[in-house]
């Protein structure tokens, strides 16, 4: 009877802090049902404040009105940018088979069209949606011009049957150039046309910078918005509102608690609550015992969520990190580290750059680094007390 999740992209019990940005989307819904323009929107933040539970939601308003949808998650290299290809092309096959019933509409069965010929230029078989191929649609092999056709037509024929064409993409950051530019060509192109299509993406906090690098009007094209730790008031209500809705309460003391172990953020604000309801004997739960859920609660994250993270840096990069720790969660200057760890600036770039591209570290002004995970200092500090390190 638990009412808490934590984990990777699961719901909470209760989601709370994001009405701005769920109504933001039920009104872009609504305008392009009435054939109005709307902006797409991209959700930034750090590691834990609930980005993909939020870009989860979405997709599910937008998939309740009958849009269609398709979910992608970007991926770092090669494989990555092949993976995240055959995906688009086989969730657009797939999700483009409900309106196969509408195929004696001629832009609909243009659309099924220009979608089954970007799924044989991509090499993805098996799915039939009950026409041949176009061969002037879709069929270059280069992405941008064939993600061009399949935007434009299956646009076209959901602005018929007033509905919309979403895609949403998590860890968006991480999407390989070439396509990243077409989407938010494409995206600029729709918007121009007043077509009813939408890339709504999610990534971390140097997403924003990462689009208008690939095209500079993308700072003008999306409704961006930062998602951060929720403030006291919604963080209370994550943990009270699930335990009330089982009967159960918290002191003024277990609420203080908590809050201050979970630093408000979403993530750990669940698995915190997950080990209250474990320790807690009666209701309403007490200091002592979330006290005691603390300590789990850490451990949990120190035994998972933070080592899966450390464990892909090589030594030197960890070495960087050690350097970072020293200033806790706020951005480090770079050149204080270089003086810190006795080398010179133009040396650490590389290894910088390398932490960025594994998704540890981003770069939130210029001459700045950050941990992209809250808590990652404080993690780090722990670890060295552990191995009784004494430069800690």
């Amino acid at each position: 009877m638990n009412p808490y999740n934590p984990g990777s992209g699961v719901p909470p019990r209760f989601l709370a802090g994001r009405e701005a940005e769920v109504g933001a989307f039920d009104l872009l819904v609504a305008r392009t049902e009435r054939s109005m323009p709307a902006r797409p929107m991209v959700l930034s933040g750090l590691r834990g404040v609930g980005r993909t539970v939020l870009l989860n939601r979405l997709k599910g308003i937008a998939d309740h009105h009958g849009w269609l949808t398709i979910k992608l998650e970007g991926r770092p290299g090669a494989d990555g940018a092949r993976d995240i290809r055959r995906t688009l092309a086989r969730e657009l096959q797939v999700a483009s088979r409900r309106f196969v019933s509408q195929i004696g509409i001629e832009p609909v069965k243009r659309f099924l069209s220009t979608v089954t010929s970007f799924g044989a230029t991509v090499r993805v078989e098996g799915i039939s949606l009950g026409v041949d191929i176009d061969n002037t649609r879709a069929t270059t092999g280069f992405i941008d011009i064939d993600l061009h056709d399949v935007v434009e037509d299956v646009s076209l024929a959901l602005r018929s049957l007033k509905k919309g064409f979403a895609i949403f993409i998590d860890e968006m950051q991480d999407v390989d150039d070439d396509l990243l530019a077409a989407l938010v060509t494409v995206q600029h192109f729709a918007v121009q046309n007043e077509l009813p299509f939408f890339v709504t993406g999610a990534g971390l906090p140097d997403l924003p910078a990462r689009l208008a690098d690939a095209r500079s009007y993308a700072e003008r094209l999306f409704d961006y918005r930062q998602i951060g730790r929720l403030s006291v008031h919604q963080a209370e209500e994550s943990l009270t509102v699930p335990a009330s809705q089982m009967g159960q309460s918290y002191s003024p003391e277990a609420l203080e608690t908590l809050l201050d172990a979970s630093g408000r953020y979403p993530y750990f604000i669940q698995e915190f609550g997950s080990a209250m309801w474990e320790v807690a004997a009666k209701s309403p739960f007490t200091g002592e015992e979330a006290a005691m859920a603390a300590r789990i609660g850490r451990q949990r994250l120190d035994a998972g969520f933070f080592p899966s993270r450390w464990d892909r840096a090589t030594p030197r990069e960890r070495d960087y990190m050690d350097a970072m720790a020293q200033d806790g969660d706020e951005p480090s200057n770079t050149g204080a580290l270089a003086v810190r760890m006795g080398v010179k600036a133009n040396r650490l770039g590389p290894t910088r750059a390398r932490l960025i591209s594994k998704g540890l570290i981003y770069s939130p002004e210029y001459g700045q680094v950050a941990f992209t995970v809250p808590g990652m200092a404080a993690f780090i500090e722990r670890q060295h007390h552990e191995l009784g390190d004494p430069t800690s």
